[in-house]
């Protein structure tokens, strides 16, 4: 992985202010962060109020309209997952957050599991699912072969030690099983329009920056295929309001929604959506 090039500075807006590069790597095609920071010194990097996903605040309309949002979300990604044939009905989601996907699938009789390392947002998780959560260092107590389907909403950018970690999903996965991975996706509309502005980089929360051919090129080195893709069309419109806010200062409600449906209409002729979700079938 060596013999990068430099594409993009990028500043963290949500914390810390520091500046980050932007460099190819030359095996997958997707851009790494650099430099990363330590595997001890990435929480300090989520210590904000504003980081959604760890927690169920509606403070403001912008949090009230996420989890109005989200609930939809929650049906297409049911959706989703139910339309596989699965006998046991096995479910393990990676980063889940504050649980609600969890407490939906176990309400469609999934027998559930999950990974979360932030405190606070696994407590909320576990009064949803009985106890179904564990930080992070359990993931490598479950058994080879457990699951029908692991899921990875928006987490694998996150992840460090990425091709171990995609590794060890697939160790996790049964024969046939699914591999479910929503990311960003930096050859979207928005992604170009914003540049360095553009939310989704998210310096140095996400490691990682994929398109469509790099994750591609990622699990077919564990041979693993992608079976199907998925827009998530909702995304160009929250990622376009925060791109605003870090250009210009202010949310600027029109033009991000301007620009957010730009990017989905360019989407229908190019399939670059500003998130997609892969479905990857185990060998």
């Amino acid at each position: 992985m060596s013999n990068k090039q430099t594409q993009l500075h990028i500043k963290d807006h949500s914390v810390s202010g520091e500046m980050f590069q932007l460099k190819e790597n030359k095996t997958y095609g997707f851009l790494e962060t650099f430099p990363q920071p330590k595997a001890s010194q990435l929480s300090e990097y989520y210590k904000t109020e504003d980081y959604i996903s760890h927690t169920d605040a509606k403070r403001n309309w912008f949090e009230k309209a996420y989890h109005l949002v989200r609930r939809f979300s929650l049906k297409q990604k049911q959706k989703l997952i139910n339309g596989f044939k699965t006998e046991t009905k096995t479910l393990l989601d990676v980063g889940c957050g504050t649980g609600d996907f969890l407490k939906t699938a176990k309400e469609n009789n999934w027998t559930v599991s999950g990974i979360e390392p932030n405190a606070d947002a696994r407590s909320i998780a576990n009064q949803k699912t009985e106890n179904a959560v564990l930080d992070i260092e359990k993931l490598n107590n479950f058994e080879s072969n457990s699951f029908d389907v692991i899921t990875l909403w928006h987490v694998l950018e996150h992840l460090p030690d990425l091709e171990q970690q995609i590794s060890t999903f697939k160790k996790l996965l049964k024969p046939n099983g699914r591999l479910v991975v929503a990311v960003p996706n930096y050859k979207s509309f928005d992604a170009n329009y914003y540049k360095q502005f553009w939310a989704a980089y998210d310096v140095p929360r996400h490691l990682w920056h994929f398109d469509q051919q790099s994750i591609s090129k990622l699990f077919a080195s564990i041979n693993m295929e992608i079976e199907q893709t998925k827009p998530m069309l909702f995304d160009a419109f929250y990622v376009s309001l925060l791109s605003e806010k870090y250009k210009s200062g202010s949310k600027n409600i029109f033009k991000a929604f301007y620009n957010g449906l730009r990017s989905n209409l360019k989407a229908n002729r190019t399939s670059e959506c500003s998130s997609l979700i892969y479905v990857l079938k185990n060998s």
